[in-house]
């Protein structure tokens, strides 16, 4: 079976790193809500690379869709809501952002 590659680089070097029980059990939880191997998160924790778990871009696209919706009632509703639709919306980009970061 041929490496990976990342790039134009061969992933053909191997490390042997051990574990406890639950420390494997929480880097193979870590890896899957992020979509990554192991072998790549770990790359991509040691050398410092953002990661960005797939929880956290699920949540991104469903605050997406309530900005959309709070947009729709705004246009709707001829702009009767405007104070609690544009605070809401804004809470939501502050809450995007943070997500971001965190990431």
């Amino acid at each position: 079976m041929p490496f990976e590659k990342i790039g134009e680089e061969s992933l053909d070097e191997k490390i042997a790193v051990r574990l406890t029980a639950e420390e494997k059990q929480r880097l193979a939880q870590d890896a899957e809500m992020a979509g990554l191997s192991m072998s790549a998160l770990v790359r991509a924790r040691y050398f410092g690379r953002k990661i960005v778990a797939n929880t956290d871009l699920v949540m991104i696209n469903h605050l997406n869709r309530l900005t959309g919706m709070l947009k729709t009632v705004h246009n709707e509703s001829h702009g009767a809501y405007s104070a609690d639709t544009s605070a809401a919306v804004l809470l939501i980009i502050e809450t995007i952002k943070k997500i971001s970061r965190s990431a």
